[in-house]
């Protein structure tokens, strides 16, 4: 049985660039920024990228590999502006994280707090868990509030117990503010030290006097693109789930558009949501980009399981809905897969059953990779969150399969980001988890680079391969025209862009990990065929 031709606008809501944009952190790269650019400007990279999406230790960062911001002044260890000047020469546009739910114990808010306690100005910049939960809650013994159980079954936690950071204030006394990702404190001799991410108070007009001030820098610096890290967490409403309630979270994202509008940036929510819910298509629905998140299970089951109809659902759902999109294969996090699901309990309405999601989990784990769940308020795992690994390695180690995913990946609606260890086919670092310990999980797809590195990579024919795909969609004109869905049996995809004279077409074989590519501009027709 074959599927119907279908041909599909390519006009897309709110508009990112089009071209291939590059993900790395500014030392995955030979060392550091400048070594990143080197590398950018070889040949073999030439019209490969015209975006760079660089990871928050680009900024003053403590914990998370950046994720913890201490301020948004540039990471001088790292980063110069020199090497923003050579990535503008470069034609690169550059995206960037803001952190807005919270920042580092070590920003100079937090510090000023801890020194100066009531007298400090940035009383109200951080969220006082007791004040927040006063009456509707019971004061436990150690001094905090424990919300009521109506309310506190509503909390979604990313760690177990309760998400908050006892402080201890100058005078002597014991505060507790509000900490969703992670917290620690240490005592010497008397004195207390910090680690953590502390939630900022969205309801306090110095925090929103914060937020104008940095995206004015991050313009500053050459940003276009702003992805919200953890957006969801930040409007808090008690008798609410601290993720994404509303009307709540939509007035503080208008708002904060607002300010991006008048610096010039684009804003990227980031968020993880079960398919069923549907708030992808919410987010698209107020003229927001989305990061396509579902696509790399997808693109693994469909490769594993020779089949292309649960992919081809997911196309025909961008296109016809106008989704605009990010895609990847791997990315800093690893695969995620709680998106693929259903709402609530159903085993049906997800773009996968919920059987499906646990095969795909338990293959990727037999291959190596390692996971990170998500608790409930006692502290009990309710569900996988991601798998971290390599997608290479979530491949199987395949170089075929990398190459047919990458091509896949380039063919899709959107706009497509490249995490740089999958571009040079990384294998999970077992050695690089296991010396982070408990929360090391991660760094098995963090792997840094050397510049030895690279040129044995560039040598490789995956790598190759891939560079000469990612060439074509980054410059072809086809891929800002209409996709056509081809007629194919079960195990094949075929994709056509077409704008104009100029067509690009993808044809694949799912059970055969095999390909080609057929690009025909000005009457000149080009093959990439791999077998």
């Amino acid at each position: 049985m074959t599927a119907e031709p279908a041909s599909f606008g390519a006009s897309m809501k709110h508009g990112l660039p089009n071209g291939v944009m590059l993900n790395a952190y500014p030392d995955s790269l030979d060392t550091d920024l400048a070594g990143t650019v080197r590398m950018l400007q070889r040949s073999e990279l030439r019209d490969v990228f015209s975006l760079f999406y660089v990871l928050p230790t680009f900024f003053n960062s403590d914990l998370d590999r950046g994720f913890s911001i201490i301020d948004y002044n540039l990471n001088a260890d790292l980063v110069s502006p020199e090497d923003l000047d050579a990535l503008n020469d470069l034609g690169i546009m550059l995206k960037f994280d803001l952190v807005l739910n919270h920042l580092s114990v070590g920003s100079p808010q937090f510090q000023d707090l801890v020194a100066n306690g009531d007298r400090s100005e940035f009383t109200d910049f951080f969220i006082d868990w007791n004040s927040f939960w006063d009456g509707s809650g019971e004061l436990h013994e150690d001094g905090y509030v424990v919300p009521s159980p109506e309310h506190l079954e509503k909390l979604f936690m990313r760690k177990p117990g309760l998400p908050i950071l006892q402080v201890r204030f100058p005078d002597g006394s014991d505060r507790f503010y509000w900490n969703t990702f992670y917290q620690q404190v240490d005592v010497v001799d008397g004195e207390r030290t910090y680690l953590g991410q502390m939630d900022l108070n969205a309801r306090s007009e110095q925090v929103w006097d914060f937020y104008h001030t940095t995206l004015r820098q991050l313009a500053d610096f050459g940003a276009k693109i702003l992805r919200l890290d953890a957006f969801a967490y930040l409007h808090k409403e008690i008798g609410e789930s601290n993720f994404f309630n509303t009307p709540g979270t939509w007035q503080y994202l208008d708002r904060l558009r607002h300010i991006a509008e008048e610096c010039g940036l684009v804003l990227l929510p980031e968020i993880h949501s079960e398919y069923g819910t549907g708030l992808h298509e919410e987010l698209s629905a107020q003229d927001y980009p989305i990061y396509d998140f579902f696509f790399p299970g997808l693109v693994i089951d469909a490769i594993d399981s020779g089949t292309n109809a649960r992919l081809l659902r997911w196309i025909g759902e961008i296109v016809e809905k106008d989704l605009k999109t990010v895609n990847m294969l791997g990315c800093h996090d690893g695969v995620p897969v709680i998106d693929l699901r259903g709402g609530g309990t159903s085993q049906t309405d997800g773009l996968l059953a919920n059987e499906e999601i646990e095969s795909i989990i338990e293959r990727l784990l037999e291959r190596g990779g390692r996971v990170k769940n998500l608790y409930g308020p006692d502290g009990s795992k309710i569900s996988y969150y991601q798998v971290n690994t390599t997608f290479f390695s979530a491949l199987g180690e395949s170089e075929a399969r990398l190459r047919l995913a990458r091509a896949i990946q380039l063919f899709m609606p959107g706009t497509p980001q490249v995490w740089y260890l999958d571009l040079f086919a990384g294998a999970n670092d077992y050695a690089a988890a296991d010396r982070g310990g408990a929360g090391g999980h991660k760094e098995i797809n963090r792997t840094n680079l050397t510049a030895q590195d690279i040129d044995d990579g560039l040598k490789r024919s995956v790598v190759q391969d891939q560079l000469e795909i990612m060439r074509l969609r980054n410059t072809s004109a086809a891929f800002a025209g209409e996709l056509t869905v081809l007629a194919t049996e079960p195990n094949q995809l075929g994709l056509r862009w077409e704008n104009g004279t100029t067509t690009a077409t993808l044809m694949a074989d799912l059970a055969a990990d095999t390909f080609s590519i057929t690009h025909v501009h000005d009457g000149t027709e080009t093959v990439l065929t791999h077998d």
